[in-house]
């Protein structure tokens, strides 16, 4: 630690941080545009300037910029000195002469950076009297709506989209005066992460254009803390409503997993919750019916049939729990393929069991050696591909570090790195966005991913399994990719199961536990389907298939199907022989989909917004998601479950009165998830004031006029049995618990960069710690390496090897039911090698017949340079493709 003197009155602070980071972390008001904590310093616009001085004799100073000036022993500065006051202003100024005046009508009014910035630097009036300067805009796609005569040319854009998350689209463009922030010509942005453009620039330039089509200032918002739904990672985001609608997703700061940034399909997937094929009264036979009505109707009917109960991997633990009780465990089927759930449960017992433990995604943001195989991240876990991305800076960055730059001074440390990358291997089925910053990559079946592993396994720990007949190109890659990850400090492994390869998983969890031996600080990070396939798997149950052959031999003849497309999860012929086998099919989800239209009874349940929650997110941390809003005739499932079952005369059911005692009651009778309540604080939480925690900001304006149209008196607000959170503006306005801030704000700082108010360091784990608990780590219990290593992969004559393929718009359920996502949803396909397609006289865009597991399938060819001869990949999820168990054999039938 060290002592510094900030306009004469003395500071303990850590060093290795800069002066800008350190102000605000001991809680001052000191503007600045082009910094931002996860991209550092550049010194661009000037705003940080602050007053330094030799020692406490020096009475003149001179003006530093703060963001680009380290911290030092006994350093003296000023804030408040006049000539530092007076120059913040004059830049604030400046950059006025061009900005236009359109506060009150754009998007970013309120709650924007630039007018915090203004107000806090004093500057009130404008003396420029001459024409501004004005620029053409942009159609950017779905996402982004772009106004380029806002900007202020802070190049916060250009540094998070190209240098930080790896864009080639968007660019800086300049001519003597002029400088334009945009591409090279309209088009959609290509980057995954583009939504992050509508939070890190501080003006109004780049704004959410899925927020705009239903706009609302973002202080008449009601808003909670929530998790995202569309992948394994359980990234932090904050919901908001207005008028029974979601109107937007914003990043919720969580320091270990998505920091400041979340992926585009978290930010956009939300408008399936406003979808008009949501499920909103219950039915029966496709009539309306009162909720009490189908409670007491469904319990009599479950009294008096032999029920089976099919739980979810997108559903709460609440949930799925709540099903497992009501049917009874002999009873409860997980929902999901048995391929999926052997998959799922391999990686479980690997991240329990194992030897190597995960690290969060900060942590591999660190790793100085990555070695990935079978995972198309961009595609099925954006963000941990962002995490990658960070981590081919750290050995480069060592150069820096010899240097004495310090890491956060981003301009030097570009400039000694130039384009130099950590190690970086990529084995995948076809190509990925991450081949650009790969050391070297790898293009194979998945029983030649899993090989590959399995060779580096040995050549760490030569009592790991030994394979022979490999390639002299796959020994020289074999030994190349050994030899750096034995040469980190801190390598990680990534894996997964969405290429369908029990081989591959068990190869990478050789490599992880071959280089434990070595290296303790060696972590592996697993991917799963879907947001909550860990729970489900750790909470246990039946095999999906196992309920198909209960109702067809007559042993069960009522399904209560809980949050679940079983037409994504089997093939439709087995589906369709299954429901219309039972006798009774309800359904609980709050979207329509296939399953649904099969179902006699619909039980409306609240989405991830209208409902109370927990999800396990890949590295085994339990979170809560808050309800944002009450919808009539929602609920969540487990409170209809709950229902139904107390209904029922289900004893166990009966004290269920709230998320607070289903939560209970599942930390005791589950031993996997003792503990789980300490996720969150109980419902009965105050704050030290006695008040609740307020979804709305003090700001909320209408709500007396809202439902004016109906009554003119002000309804009731309703009362949150659930959490210590109130849905009003009443409450108190002190900084709440970290799982529990709905949304960030401080007296002078009104847009998103109020962050650092909540934080114990900028940058840092929010104050209180980062929400969420881990419920397990690696126990060392499977220490003995897997030794069944499979076999080269061969082609056959007039087959192909069917493997999946990952879209991160339309692979995914439920983002793909929103407007703006669906715009991004590709059309089916085959992707298919130049040489098969020579081999077959294909070219791009003819039509292939080929049939897979009895499913025929036609499809359009798209030509792919990377993947291997006899593969093709199918892709996953889309609108028109039906299930299919891959890998799989795929005979070709005709080609047109």
């Amino acid at each position: 630690m060290v002592t510094i003197y900030i306009d004469h009155k003395p500071y303990t602070v850590n060093p290795g941080k800069n002066l800008l980071e350190t102000c605000l972390t001991l809680g001052f008001d000191l503007p600045y545009f082009c910094w931002h904590p996860a991209l550092g310093s550049v010194g661009a616009c000037r705003q940080c300037a602050i007053k330094m001085f030799r020692d406490g004799d020096d009475k003149q100073g001179r003006l530093v910029m703060s963001c680009m000036e380290p911290v030092a022993n006994n350093q003296r500065i000023s804030i408040m000195d006049p000539m530092a006051v007076d120059f913040r202003e004059g830049v604030i100024e400046w950059l006025m002469t061009n900005h236009p005046h359109d506060c009150a009508v754009c998007d970013e009014g309120g709650s924007c950076h630039l007018q915090d910035m203004t107000v806090m630097t004093g500057h009130a009036y404008r003396r420029f009297t001459f024409k501004k300067r004005t620029h053409v805009n942009q159609d950017l796609g779905p996402f982004i709506n772009h106004e380029m005569n806002r900007c202020i040319q802070c190049y916060r854009c250009v540094r998070f989209y190209k240098d930080y998350a790896g864009g080639e689209d968007l660019d800086v463009f300049a001519s003597k005066s002029n400088v334009y922030f945009g591409r090279s010509e309209p088009g959609i942005l290509e980057s995954e992460f583009s939504g992050n453009l509508s939070e890190v620039c501080p003006t109004g330039v780049f704004t959410d254009k899925t927020l705009k089509q239903h706009y609302t200032r973002k202080w008449d918002l009601t808003m909670a803390p929530t998790i995202c739904q569309h992948c394994s990672l359980g990234c932090n985001i904050i919901a908001g409503e207005r008028y029974g609608d979601l109107r937007m997703i914003a990043n919720r700061y969580h320091g270990e997993i998505n920091g400041y940034f979340i992926c585009d399909r978290g930010r956009f997937g939300y408008e399936f919750v406003n979808s008009p094929n949501r499920i909103l009264q219950p039915q029966h036979m496709g009539q309306p019916i009162d909720s009490d009505k189908a409670i007491n109707e469904i319990s009599e009917l479950i009294k008096q049939s032999n029920v089976i109960g099919i739980g979810s991997p997108r559903a709460s633990l609440e949930s799925n729990y709540a099903l497992k009780k009501l049917v009874g465990d002999s009873n409860f089927y997980k929902g999901v393929s048995k391929q999926e759930q052997a998959l799922t449960e391999l990686a479980v017992s690997i991240l329990k069991e194992g030897t190597v433990r995960t690290p969060s995604m900060k942590e591999t943001e660190k790793a100085d050696a990555v070695f990935i195989l079978g995972e198309d991240l961009t595609n099925t876990a954006p963000m941990l591909a962002l995490a990658v991305r960070q981590s081919v800076k750290q050995q480069p960055m060592q150069e820096v570090n010899k240097l004495a730059v310090p890491e956060w001074n981003d301009a030097a440390a570009r400039e000694i790195i130039q384009d130099k990358k950590g190690p970086l291997f990529v084995a995948t089925v076809a190509e990925t966005k991450l081949d650009t910053i790969a050391s070297k990559t790898f293009r194979a079946a998945p029983q030649d991913i899993a090989r590959l592993g399995f060779a580096v396994a040995n050549l760490i720990d030569s009592s790991a399994p030994n394979l022979s007949n490999l390639s002299e190109e796959e020994k020289t890659l074999a030994e190349l990719i050994a030899k750096s990850l034995l040469a980190s400090e801190r390598p990680v492994i990534i894996s997964g199961t969405s290429c369908q390869s029990d081989s591959v998983l068990k190869a990478a969890a050789n490599v992880a536990s071959a280089l434990q031996k070595r290296n303790k600080n060696t972590g592996i990070v697993l991917t799963l389907p879907e947001c909550n396939s860990v729970g489900l798997s750790v909470m246990g149950g039946l095999a999906l298939h196992d309920a198909f052959e209960k109702v067809k031999n007559s042993k069960a003849d009522a399904v209560i199907i809980l949050e679940n497309d079983l037409y994504r999860h089997g093939s439709a012929k087995v589906v369709d022989a299954f429901l219309s086998k039972c006798k009774s099919v309800i359904v609980i989800d709050h979207s329509q989909h296939a399953t649904t239209t099969k179902g006699q009874w619909l039980i409306p349940a609240g989405t991830f917004a209208e409902a109370d929650g927990t999800l396990v997110n890949n590295e085994g941390r339990a979170q809560r998601f808050f309800q944002v809003y009450e919808k009539a005739n929602v609920k969540e499932s487990w409170r209809w479950l709950s229902s139904i079952g107390s209904a029922a005369g289900n004893a166990i059911m009966q004290p269920w009165k709230n998320f607070d005692s289903i939560t209970a009651a599942l930390s005791q009778e589950e031993k996997n998830f003792n503990g789980i309540e300490k996720v969150s604080l109980s419902a009965d939480f105050r704050m030290h004031d006695g008040q609740r925690v307020p979804r709305e900001p003090h700001r909320y304006s209408g709500r007396t006029s809202m439902l004016a149209n109906v009554a003119v008196s002000e309804p009731k607000p309703p009362e949150d049995l659930d959490s210590g959170m109130s849905y009003t503006m009443e409450g108190t306005r002190a900084l709440p618990p970290s799982s529990m801030i709905p949304f960030f704000w401080s007296p002078g700082w009104n847009s998103v960069q109020s962050v650092n108010k909540y934080q114990e360091e900028v940058g840092a784990a929010l104050r209180g710690g980062d929400p969420g608990i881990r419920l397990f780590e690696a126990s060392g219990k499977q220490s003995s390496y897997f030794t069944n290593v499979p076999e080269k992969f061969k082609p056959v004559e007039n087959k192909l090897w069917g493997v999946p393929i990952h879209h991160i718009f339309g692979s995914e359920e439920l983002s793909a039911k929103g407007a703006a996502v669906s715009n991004r949803v590709p059309l089916p396909y085959l992707l298919l090698s130049k040489e098969d397609a020579a081999k077959l006289k294909l070219t791009e865009g003819e039509a292939i017949e080929f049939e897979i597991d009895e499913q025929g399938f036609k499809l359009p060819v798209k030509l792919c340079a990377t993947i291997s001869t006899g593969v093709a990949g199918l892709p996953v999820g889309l609108p028109g493709l039906s299930f299919i168990e891959l890998s799989s054999w795929g005979v070709i039938r005709s080609l047109k």
